[in-house]
């Protein structure tokens, strides 16, 4: 009756004696085992264990053969394999029961393979986790409270993947320092003194700025020093440390604990790796968005400062030629001429101030060409040794070997003006570090958006007080200080910001509290000699006798430009818009030049206007005027213009020359 029940259960039925062989085994056994009928009896048991696991199962049999007991299919939760006759491996169940035999103690092990059951188990958990991550992914990509996202995250976790305790940290941007964002299953004394908070120079922070996870079976027996042991002393067995990096730094990491030794199977593991790489893609598109919206605020707020200098510039025009037609009537009047001076003078400060407006706006005229870094920063050297002082330390490294195509003032007086403001954020002395790198920014590699090609990188990086984000959000808005009143305007770093985004470049700025600060100036790299620009050639000033057409809008300036073409001999017309002006060409044929605003309100501006004039009469000489500088006109952002043109507010003699140029030229292509 025993062996028949013995061959027809459907496990796998094996006794073995107290020296741990097999003395007999049912047919399902064999077959289980890939034995031929009536060869498995003689082996001994660890016959059917893989190798790296035999002397581990042979000290647990020898126990259990001390002390033995029913041991039911499944008890202890640890997943068991079996091996095949042929080497194949496969996951079984075991139950165990002591039996006595002919007055002898034998063992019956019964034997289930499970293959299946744990494909299907193993099948429903993936399940489970990729739902998990994907509710994680539509939240990170829906909701737009971060701070909300991350505090109910850790609870979350913890609950759907049964663990003791999950804890988001976040580096700091103000202190550089890795801090507990939020967490669950930590108490407040394990938060208050487990030491959570550390720098990113520690072998931790080293760990994480690597990428590397940090993984711990079992804290109790681990030789990696860098799990703090206050883990263990506080009852957690096994540990999961996911860094959360941008690429270029680490930004957090995501922490997983366990009261159970050896918790993180693959699975598991796969899933918060997924989760961690989730947060690290929302973080960086959180950045970005923050870029792109600090980028959008700066353009915004430049067209409506190109806006007002404009408005600005032609004021001041109408200032500056009624004082200047004045200093003509009375200059013979000394008080008279004092007064007109001061007044001309304080036209020149306003004309300034609009200029930085403009340099702002992207709107200022510029000048490039190739200049090689090492002279210009040599030049820049020598300039700040005797300005800065000597508590403050001048490093100059120029590793670029190409020239940068730039406007060789503007570029001289952007570094200068960063080397000041890091010469302000060092009052009691530093290290002032200038120097120029090749940058190849590939199709790829979206660096600032800036187009795929070679450019040189000027850094300028100090020692100083450093920034708070706040602050760093804001440093390029016109107007912005943290300097005390009467030392800043806050156009400096606008005026930066303003001449390198016009010359096709970026300007970059990092920094943190304590820490100093570090601004990078891209810009594209000269591609041969023959981009440096002309210089423009004077000519005396002069009058004549010719017809000009003067074409503006605002009658106030209008006048002032006719007074002072009147002044010089010229006979004037004038016309207020573009179709007046373009009536008045064709009737009249005596017109020897064409004078126009770049804006003219409605319809065709100051440059098309030009356009069409030639058409109709070729040859004709065309001078143009602004007070956005060249900014409106085709051909503007590579330095190439149609016609020359004067900035508004514009001196008499200033006009006189550009008249005088372009009817001596007749029409010839104005300098650059």
């Amino acid at each position: 009756m025993f062996s028949e029940l013995f061959d027809l259960v459907p496990d796998g039925l094996i006794v073995v004696d107290g020296s741990g062989t097999i003395t007999r085994a049912n047919a399902q056994a064999e077959r289980l085992f890939g034995y031929e009928p009536g060869t498995l009896a003689g082996h001994r048991i660890e016959v059917l264990i893989p190798p790296e696991a035999r002397s581990r199962h042979q000290h647990q049999r020898e126990a259990y053969m001390q002390s033995p007991r029913l041991r039911a299919m499944g008890e202890g939760g640890q997943s068991l394999v079996g091996l095949r006759r042929d080497g194949e491996r496969f996951p079984v169940e075991i139950a165990l029961s002591p039996l006595a035999a002919a007055g002898e103690r034998v063992f019956l092990a019964s034997v289930r393979d499970i293959s299946e059951s744990l494909r299907a188990r193993q099948s429903l958990v993936r399940a489970r986790y990729d739902a998990l991550v994907a509710r994680v992914g539509q939240l990170a990509l829906a909701t737009q409270d971060d701070a909300r996202l991350f505090q109910q995250l850790p609870a979350t976790l913890a609950e759907e993947l049964s663990l003791d305790a999950v804890a988001l940290l976040m580096a700091s941007q103000e202190t550089g320092r890795i801090e507990v964002r939020s967490a669950f299953g930590l108490d407040a004394r394990l938060l208050r003194e487990m030491p959570w908070q550390f720098p990113l120079e520690t072998p931790l922070g080293k760990r994480m700025a690597s990428g590397e996870p940090v993984f711990v079976d079992d804290l109790a027996a681990s030789v990696d020093p860098l799990p703090d042991p206050a883990l263990a002393a506080a009852g957690f067995r096994s540990n999961l440390l996911l860094p959360l990096s941008d690429h270029t730094r680490p930004v957090g990491a995501l922490v997983a604990l366990s009261r159970r030794p050896h918790r993180f199977d693959h699975d598991t593991r796969h899933c918060l790796q997924s989760v961690a790489t989730l947060l690290a893609s929302l973080i960086q598109r959180r950045a970005t968005e923050e870029q792109l919206a600090h980028s959008q605020r700066l353009d915004a707020i430049g067209q409506l400062t190109g806006g007002i200098a404009h408005d600005f510039n032609n004021m001041l025009t109408v200032v500056s030629g009624n004082l200047q037609l004045l200093d003509i009537e009375h200059g013979g009047n000394a008080a008279a001429r004092e007064l007109i001076e001061s007044a001309l003078h304080a036209v020149e400060h306003g004309a300034a101030l609009t200029g930085k407006l403009l340099a702002f706006a992207r709107r200022q005229r510029l000048h490039p060409r190739a200049i090689a870094p090492e002279v210009l920063l040599r030049n820049v050297a020598t300039l700040l040794r005797r300005t800065l002082g000597e508590s403050i330390r001048i490093e100059i490294v120029c590793e670029a070997r190409e020239p940068v195509f730039a406007d060789s003032g503007q570029l001289e007086a952007a570094l200068i003006n960063l080397a000041l403001n890091a010469r302000d954020a060092m009052p009691r002395g530093g290290h002032l570090r200038i120097a120029a790198s090749r940058l190849d920014v590939a199709r790829c590699d979206d660096v600032d958006a800036l187009d795929p090609g070679p450019y040189i990188v000027f850094e300028v990086v100090d020692t100083g007080h450093g920034m708070t984000p706040d602050v760093l959000t804001r440093i390029f808005e016109p107007f912005f200080t943290t300097k005390e009143s009467g030392r800043g305007s806050g156009l400096g770093l606008s005026m930066v910001y303003g001449f390198v985004r016009q010359s096709g470049g970026r300007l970059r700025a990092s920094s943190r509290l304590g820490y100093g600060t570090r601004m990078e100036l891209i810009l594209p790299m000269a591609q041969s000699e023959s981009q440096a620009a002309p210089e423009a050639a004077t000519v005396p000033l002069a009058g004549g006798n010719e017809t000009i057409l003067v074409v503006e809008d605002e009658a106030a300036v209008r006048e002032v430009a006719r007074a002072f073409l009147a002044s010089l001999g010229y006979h004037v017309i004038t016309a207020a818009s573009a179709a007046d002006a373009l009536r008045q060409l064709e009737d009249d044929a005596s017109i020897a030049l064409l004078f126009s605003d770049v804006v003219l309100g409605e319809g065709m501006n100051g440059a098309e206007l030009g356009e069409r004039a030639r058409r109709m009469r070729p040859g004709l000489p065309v001078l143009l005027t602004s007070g956005y500088e060249h900014g409106a006109l085709p051909g503007a952002a590579s330095g190439h213009l149609p016609f020359e043109l004067i900035s508004k507010p514009y001196r008499r003699e200033e006009l006189a020359t550009g008249i005088r140029r372009q009817l001596d030229g007749a029409g010839s292509h104005p300098p650059q």
